[in-house]
């Protein structure tokens, strides 16, 4: 916190976190509001993730090569257009599922450029034995929005509409990308680095991701975890919400839940320093079936509420503890390309899974499919638990 480049970066977080955790749930109720269903709003979650599949291997090639802090700048103000556009698209009536998936789909590509350089900046900015405490400082004014951000939201959409969360989330993405301007970093592009063609650094990368077992392994359990993971909470979760508890207020309550089990998490990474970095991630980030588990269970409300805070305490320890591995573990000149790998892997199965479990609910209820999307979160944390190299890798 001594460092005026840490907390600049620090602010940057904390300002668009306010509008990405009133996004989510104004974003699933303006779908809902325009007639659409699971089927739309599949469609709409699938156009954000393929563009960002696309890129994001092109955008951890630049990464490696250049200012990591110019691509923050770029990819924030491009998502801040694009989500200022669906504002408008929805506070004028003429929001469509075509034209809310375009939008959506130019916000996926600049996610693209910005998910690899957001995670190997924090090596750049502290010194290596304060890796996880500026991870998990990173990660507190996010969270501690997040608190109250959906609630807040959840309220908003209800009283005003989704068009006014959503226009606030487009202001937050341009403050942040100026903020992201101004940030100057020493070295910031990675002397020493790659200077081969696109082929050549992906072809020497790639090699990097498959000579590590513990890292392939992890990515290839979330491939499906994460695609459970969001096509139960994020996709089918709203519409239980508003199917069998109270709407959008209800929505916003367990996300608060899991934002404060985030929080909580963050706590215990400031804390807890574990030998075992991705053993630990394996075992907390398999804690995300309990919410999906409540709501499949079609438990009260404050049972979901409980499982979605348990759920996101175990999800921060697990995103801490990678992070800090992924930066002890892998040189910096390659950081940028080997998390564009294992993001790609953990992303590739999110519109299969989005579009499949939008078809299973025409011939399964709801609740069903809740319950099988916890079951492969499970099962995929206990195959992962068993690689001997999940075990053995330990904090430098």
């Amino acid at each position: 916190m001594r460092l005026p480049v840490f907390r600049r970066f620090l602010l940057a977080n904390l300002i668009s976190a306010t509008g990405s955790a009133m996004a989510p749930v104004a974003l699933a109720f303006a779908v809902i509001g325009q007639g659409g269903g699971a089927w739309s709003l599949g469609v709409v979650l699938t156009a954000n993730t393929v563009p960002s599949l696309l890129f994001l291997l092109v955008g951890g090639v630049l990464a490696d090569r250049v200012s990591r802090s110019r691509l923050l700048f770029l990819g924030n103000l491009g998502a801040g257009a694009a989500q200022a556009v669906v504002a408008v698209l929805v506070a004028t009536g003429a929001a469509t599922t075509l034209a809310i998936s375009v939008c959506a789909c130019a916000s996926g590509a600049a996610s693209a450029f910005t998910t690899p350089a957001a995670r190997g900046i924090v090596s750049r900015l502290v010194p290596v034995e304060q890796l996880q405490q500026a991870n998990a400082l990173v990660r507190v004014p996010r969270n501690a929005v997040k608190v109250i951000g959906p609630v807040v939201g959840g309220f908003v959409v209800a009283l005003a509409g989704p068009a006014w969360a959503l226009g606030w989330d487009a202001a937050t993405f341009v403050a942040a990308a100026l903020l992201m301007a101004g940030l100057r970093l020493a070295g910031s592009a990675a002397p020493g680095g790659p200077r081969g063609g696109l082929l050549v650094d992906l072809r020497v990368g790639w090699a990097g991701f498959r000579s590590r077992a513990w890292l392939w392994s992890y990515t290839l359990s979330g491939t499906a975890v994460v695609a459970a993971w969001l096509a139960g909470y994020q996709l089918l979760g709203p519409l239980v919400a508003d199917r069998s508890y109270s709407g959008a207020g209800s929505w916003g309550l367990v996300q608060g839940a899991f934002a404060t089990g985030l929080l909580a998490g963050t706590a215990v990474c400031l804390l807890w320093k574990p030998q075992r970095l991705i053993l630990v991630c394996v075992i907390t980030s398999s804690g995300l079936f309990l919410p999906l588990a409540a709501m499949g269970l079609g438990l009260p409300l404050r049972w979901v509420l409980g499982a979605a805070a348990v759920a996101g305490a175990g999800m921060d320890v697990a995103i801490v503890a990678w992070s800090t591995a992924m930066q002890q573990q892998v040189p910096d000149e390659e950081l940028g390309r080997l998390n564009a790998f294992n993001s790609l892997g953990e992303q590739i199965a999110i519109p299969a899974g989005y579009l499949a479990v939008g078809v299973a609910t025409a011939y399964w209820s709801t609740r069903t499919v809740l319950l099988v999307c916890a079951s492969v979160i499970v099962f995929a944390g206990l195959a992962n638990a068993c690689v001997r190299d999940v075990r053995r890798i330990r904090r430098v």
